[in-house]
């Protein structure tokens, strides 16, 4: 496999491989972890086993009942698995069990630098008349520290792969995002170039008065202007105008309105703003492209079938509200939740931008706030932002 489509199905399907690998780590740490809990219930069991057997040899009134007790349950300890080295007062050692080197004899050098190791990581215990216990861990301990090690080794991974999955997530939405506005782009410049070649066509054929087609045309490129100043805008701080919410929605509607199919499958645009106002701080350019985006979501919903589109601006105590309802198919239950995301639609070769430009705009830019308010049937839009109350100094 070439090493650019080695790459580009790693992009793929970085994220559930990462994921797997999550999951797989996840699975052997539990199972590490499970050995390990037997491990201690066994080691639990024959502690108590052995302190048993201690206490019913102590309350055995035999004389021998101690000695016997204690050599019965050498070879127990033996068998545990735990290092065991008696030296005498002398130092010299005299008994050894569970050494971890092979020795032909105790006065092995390798004993005796085994013995300073097991006396680094444990204290000896003085044993009076004997000498000196030196004692390692139980064979448990290393599995618990391998066990760590495999735990820090797993949380890294974790980590790496979820950030790698991050980057690739990101990398990709960047992608579609960027092919999106590049669509949104030739959409926006595309209508009014489209429209002007219309009216061109009208004029050519004698059908309309000079008049009338050059007051369109002088719209359409009142829209190439306006598109041109909105992706201006883009990335730069927002502008703190004093915008008339109500005469922006009826110069949208203007727009479109000389644009809508009057014959098949008609539709009709109105807007219900009695004043110019409510009055809001922000950047007018932005909030026409947003309530835009609104209008022709609802024009794309009633594509076809026709219907109406109704706008309505009000004012509450301090928002003010802009809606956009229309009697169309409405909005899919399964796709609300995510609808303002970039790349989510329910069009069939739509691209997924609009109402998440005009999420951004209503939200972040103008720190207001737009939602869908459900419906069975069609679909209303609602945007409220802080609007400018009549006692506000900078009018």
């Amino acid at each position: 496999m070439r090493p650019r489509r080695l790459v580009a199905q790693l992009r793929r399907f970085g994220p559930a491989i990462a994921l797997t690998l999550i999951v797989l780590f996840t699975g052997v740490s539990a199972w590490q972890w499970w050995v390990v809990a037997g491990h201690l219930r066994a080691q639990a069991r024959e502690t108590s086993r052995l302190y048993a057997r201690v206490t019913a040899a102590l309350a055995d009134p035999s004389p021998d009942a101690g000695p016997a007790a204690l050599l019965a349950i050498v070879p127990d300890i033996t068998a545990s698995g735990v290092p065991l080295v008696i030296t005498d007062v002398e130092g010299a050692v005299t008994l050894a069990a569970n050494l971890p080197i092979r020795a032909d004899s105790l006065d092995d050098p390798r004993v005796r630098r085994y013995v300073t190791d097991l006396d680094e990581a444990h204290p000896p215990i003085d044993v009076p008349g004997v000498g000196s216990l030196h004692h390692g861990a139980l064979p448990v301990a290393g599995q618990l520290n391998r066990l760590a090690v495999f735990q820090a080794g797993v949380l890294l991974a974790a980590v790496l792969a979820s950030i790698w999955a991050y980057r690739i997530a990101v990398n990709r939405d960047r992608d579609r995002l960027w092919v999106a506005m590049a669509r949104e782009s030739a959409h926006q410049l595309g209508t009014p170039l489209m429209s002007a070649e219309a009216w061109v066509d009208r004029l050519a054929d004698g059908t309309s008065a000079p008049g009338e087609i050059a007051q369109h045309l002088r719209d359409d490129l009142e829209r190439l202007d306006r598109v041109a100043r909105r992706f201006e805008r883009i990335g730069r701080p927002m502008r703190r105008d004093r915008v008339p919410l109500g005469a922006i929605a009826e110069r949208v509607a203007a727009y479109f309105r000389p644009r809508l199919p009057k014959h098949a499958n008609a539709i009709v645009l109105t807007v219900d703003a009695p004043t110019a106002g409510p009055y809001l701080r922000g950047d007018a350019v932005l909030i026409e492209w947003a309530l835009e985006s609104l209008v022709r979501n609802s024009l794309d919903a009633l594509s076809g079938r026709g219907g109406e589109i109704q706008v309505t601006v009000e004012e509450t105590e301090d928002s003010a509200v802009v809606r956009v309802e229309d009697d169309g198919p409405g909005i899919p239950p399964e796709v609300r939740s995510t609808l303002f995301e970039p790349g989510v639609t329910t069009k069939t070769g739509g691209w997924g931008i609009g109402l998440a430009l005009a999420h951004r705009i209503f939200e972040e830019v103008h720190g207001g706030r737009l939602h869908l308010d459900p419906r069975s049937t069609g679909a209303v839009f609602v945007a409220e932002m802080p609007r400018i109350r009549e006692t506000d100094p900078r009018g």
